[in-house]
């Protein structure tokens, strides 16, 4: 007995080239543009300040729970135009450690004063055990110093400088006593041509 012919495959899914200019219609719509899709990467933005890490050391202290281990993180940023400022914090990792201590130096900056591309006159300054010496220098010298003080000094974008640190050699108290000498010339322009129109 004859059998009735079945529909073709050909009608179940349409023309042969209905399917592939389907397809190419979602992948025009999914992903149309240059730099779309996952391989696109956004532009990094520049940064406001550079940053330098002094200090990244590990802490423990010991409760009635057992020791408890953190990180602390002693942060300098600075614009190198001027502007200045640190951050010593603790965290449970080290990047919210550096995370917090950027914050925080973001509000303690300091604007230095100079006068002919150094300081107008040397600052003697203590902090704790620490001590630091402050002096001008004439233009071609560059910074004569080591250690936490020439770090601040760069990021602050001091050209010429001469300093010793005296005493302790704690960067934290270093950096603490550098910033205390920094903060006594905040008024060294004004009282300069003041003297000057006399």
């Amino acid at each position: 007995m004859p059998t009735q012919p079945t529909q073709s495959n050909d009608k179940r899914r349409g023309a042969p080239g209905q399917g592939g200019q389907q397809g190419g219609n979602r992948g025009q719509g999914g992903r149309s543009g240059s730099g779309g899709g996952r391989g696109g990467r956004r532009p990094e933005q520049p940064r406001e300040f550079d940053q330098k890490i002094l200090e990244l050391s590990r802490v423990t202290r010991v409760t009635s729970g057992g020791k408890r281990m953190r990180f602390r993180v002693c942060l300098v940023i600075g614009d190198r135009h001027g502007k200045v400022g640190f951050g010593v914090s603790k965290g449970a990792d080290v990047q919210i450690s550096v995370d917090k201590a950027l914050r925080q130096a973001k509000k303690r900056m300091v604007k230095v004063n100079l006068v002919n591309e150094t300081f107008p006159y040397a600052v003697h300054a203590k902090f704790g055990a620490s001590s630091v010496l402050l002096m001008p220098a004439p233009k071609g010298t560059g910074l004569k110093c080591g250690g936490a003080v020439r770090s601040v000094l760069e990021l602050a974008g001091v050209p010429n400088a001469v300093s010793k640190s005296l005493a302790s050699s704690n960067k934290i108290n270093t950096v603490k006593a550098t910033f205390e000498a920094l903060e006594q010339f905040g008024n060294a322009t004004s009282t300069l041509t003041r003297k000057s129109k006399v």
